[in-house]
């Protein structure tokens, strides 16, 4: 092999790629994974933990994120301002409303290792709360990544015929009648 292609592997092997990732209708937990994979480089083959290799990872739709149960008025996020009764807490629900994108950044961060590099690996990480991206990153994208989990079809996607093959847990007699 020519030291030409070698260069060229590494070159590839070495270079930041731009993936996208669509979050609508994705749990936080599972975008904060794949996110955190790949803004550590891990996905490479070439990983060191003490290698900056990672790559940019573009978040769009974090607007429409969906958490199970009752996580929009259970789960709690607490801050404190370092000052005497600066203790604050938030429900998922006011947090998202304030800011859409606070959540699924704050579950990234809390996936990536927590040392010095976190900061930098955060830099790499670019959320949109809609489907709008801006013409610079439109350019850079190289890649899509799969949704983790296929969302859900909403009751007007299914045809007349899916509808009727569904299993009735009841069918009335035929002599019932509304009276």
């Amino acid at each position: 092999m020519s030291s030409f292609s070698r260069s060229a592997q590494q070159w590839a092997t070495f270079a930041r790629s731009w993936l996208l990732i669509d979050a609508k209708l994705q749990p936080p937990g599972k975008i904060a994974t794949m996110c955190a994979i790949r803004l550590q480089g891990k996905h490479k083959p070439i990983y060191h933990a003490l290698s900056d290799i990672g790559d940019h990872v573009v978040v769009m739709n974090t607007r429409h994120i969906a958490l199970s149960g009752n996580k929009w008025e259970q789960k709690i996020y607490s801050s404190h301002t370092g000052f005497p009764g600066g203790f604050k807490q938030v429900t998922a629900a006011q947090l998202h409303h304030k800011d859409p994108k606070a959540i699924v950044k704050l579950a990234i961060y809390g996936m990536l290792p927590k040392n010095l590099h976190r900061r930098t690996m955060m830099q790499r990480l670019h959320l949109f709360p809609e489907e709008e991206l801006p013409e610079e990153i439109l350019r850079n994208l190289t890649e899509e990544l799969t949704q983790p989990r296929t969302p859900p079809r909403g009751l007007n996607q299914y045809t007349q015929e899916e509808i009727d093959a569904f299993p009735r847990l009841w069918t009335p007699p035929e002599d019932y009648r509304m009276k």
